[in-house]
């Protein structure tokens, strides 16, 4: 375990990682740009949600390689890597039993977004949020399931629209998961921690 995270922290690792988050960045973004083009403006910083997660970690590894903390943006990051990351491949995977299979794109964004996921989990320790960081976290993945499914700004899967009342459940109670996990991980008493040292 030692091993692991003395990997992690390292900087060629953190600058790898910071490469890898910036290029998927600007994927995710152009991946939305015919969806962004016909977005109102009020809700634009609601819509590329899987980018905006992976931006949010890109802070976080900028963060680090600086040896600092900034624990707003570690919030926002892990529970948004967390939620996104299943929720692209959940999404994917029925896309593929709606239709009868998957094309390479699809296999493509399930095993990109489960990194995602995997990565925010996996730098847990090093976080050094507070409460408070978590409830602003909250509010924020909370009002963008209302922007996505009371206002109809969700990402477009169009071959699971019939769902979309039953994947906006699952998005909700996904929510809830992701930051009750990133409480366990972040914030309980006795949870295990490390530092990152610049």
């Amino acid at each position: 375990m030692t091993l692991i995270y003395s990997i992690l922290a390292n900087r060629k690792v953190l600058w790898l990682l910071l490469i890898v988050n910036i290029l998927g960045t600007v994927y995710g973004y152009y991946w939305y740009r015919w969806q962004l083009a016909d977005t109102p403006a009020i809700f634009l910083p609601f819509v590329p949600d899987s980018p905006t997660a992976s931006l949010f970690f890109v802070f976080v590894l900028i963060a680090f390689l600086f040896g600092r903390n900034w624990p707003l943006f570690e919030a926002l990051a892990i529970v948004t890597l967390v939620k996104y990351g299943i929720w692209a491949v959940v999404m994917n995977g029925l896309v593929g039993i709606v239709n009868g299979g998957l094309d390479w794109v699809s296999y493509m964004l399930i095993f990109s977004h489960l990194a995602m996921a995997i990565q925010g989990i996996l730098y847990a320790p090093f976080y050094k949020m507070k409460l408070w960081h978590l409830v602003v976290t909250g509010v924020w993945v909370l009002h963008n399931e209302i922007i996505d499914y009371v206002f109809k700004m969700m990402p477009r899967y169009h071959d699971l629209d019939l769902y979309m009342a039953q994947i906006g459940y699952f998005t909700f109670w996904l929510s809830i998961a992701s930051l009750a996990l990133t409480y366990f991980l972040c914030l309980r008493k006795g949870r295990f921690y490390l530092s990152i040292k610049s």
